[in-house]
């Protein structure tokens, strides 16, 4: 779960980070009245869940209460990656020295939680990642005893940062690090982070996403969740209790279990093709939840084939190949349909559905292939 920039700083400052001041406005009026009250340069923020503001035109610097209002009439409304803008924050200008990137992810292949900085901040971390490797400094938190303060203070120091700033930035780090793990985010990110003039450190950016399975532990986070910046498929998703991500492919993807999912979007895409989206329908796969499944992926109309792919441990073959068919007769599917289906009474349940007219093959490479030939 996302949440956006000014919640992102709400939660960094009661951990005690300083952030920039700002107020959220939702329309050019109440943008100016903000910019007039900080009697100030000021920044308009777009606040979508989604990177590359500055560079779509979203960020602007207003240098009067009057041309704040201008930047929110330009920026309110604006599509961003497939983001609306229904809000700008409205933050206090900052007398920046120096630009840094600061923030702390899991490195899933080692299993631990990874603070990352840079000197190069205010830009895309992916590109100095992929581009100028050397510039990122890593620190491994481990996963008993956590965060050393030792170890912040050694990102300092491999940052270049003078003797005299090096305690300020090691408390931003453990205080990153404080958020991340109480909070259960999967990313808390701070870019740029800036160093004044006068030598203070002040988030200018704030980043924060969540682990959805952690929620109920949170609710006062689940009330950010802005479901006007969601996808609407996925909100309904979740509703019927369907694991649903969004994809960029043109194959849709309705399997049972998680890891079957992941293995079936590899297989496609070892064929050549693109998944459209990961689904998992559940142990059961019933009729109902199958039919479910069809309504969210044909939703899609970038989808040309749809591949069902069914394991069936407790769940029998022929008892899914029935679902299928009933869900069939529900919704009107207007593309290809591959199932492959193994397990149980596999071989009943290819025979009802060879039956029903659909291509039923028991290989998941088999039916990738076939799927990928039919999109």
């Amino acid at each position: 779960m996302d949440i956006h920039e000014y919640q992102a700083a709400e939660i960094f400052g009661r951990y005690g980070i300083p952030v920039n001041p700002g107020e959220v406005a939702e329309t050019p009026a109440q943008a100016e009245e903000i910019a007039a009250k900080f009697g100030t340069l000021v920044a308009v923020k777009s606040q979508v869940h989604t990177g590359g503001r500055g560079k779509a035109g979203g960020i602007r610097i207003a240098k009067t209460p009057e041309a704040a209002r201008e930047a929110a009439e330009a920026i309110l409304g604006m599509d961003i990656k497939g983001h609306v803008v229904n809000k700008v924050l409205i933050a206090r200008g900052a007398d920046i020295a120096r630009e840094f990137y600061l923030g702390v992810v899991l490195d899933r292949p080692r299993r631990q939680i990874t603070i990352m900085a840079s000197a190069e901040g205010g830009v895309d971390i992916e590109e100095v990642a992929r581009e100028r490797p050397e510039k990122i400094v890593r620190a491994l938190a481990d996963p008993e005893l956590g965060l050393h303060p030792w170890q912040a203070r050694q990102v300092a120091f491999q940052l270049g940062l003078a003797p005299e700033l090096i305690n300020g930035f090691a408390s931003i780090v453990m205080k990153l690090y404080d958020a991340y793990v109480k909070e259960d985010a999967t990313l808390a990110e701070i870019n740029p982070l800036v160093l004044t003039s006068s030598g203070e450190w002040i988030a200018l950016d704030s980043k924060m996403s969540f682990d959805d399975n952690a929620l109920f532990r949170h609710p006062g986070i689940e009330q950010l969740r802005d479901l006007a910046e969601e996808n609407a498929t996925e909100l309904e998703a979740r509703h019927s209790g369907i694991s649903f991500v969004k994809l960029d492919g043109d194959i849709g993807c309705i399997v049972n279990g998680a890891g079957l999912a992941m293995a079936t979007m590899d297989a496609v895409k070892l064929h050549g093709g693109e998944p459209a989206n990961f689904l998992d329908v559940g142990g059961g796969a019933s009729a109902e939840q199958v039919a479910k499944a069809f309504r969210l992926v044909t939703a899609d109309p970038s989808v040309r084939a749809i591949l069902i792919n069914i394991f069936g441990g407790i769940t029998r073959g022929d008892v899914v190949a029935e679902g299928i068919t009933t869900a069939l007769g529900q919704v009107d599917v207007k593309v290809p349909i591959v199932v492959r289906l193994s397990g149980t009474n596999a071989e009943e349940g290819r025979q009802l559905l060879a039956e029903a007219g659909l291509t039923a093959v028991d290989s998941m490479d088999d039916a990738a292939a076939a799927v990928v030939r039919a999109a």
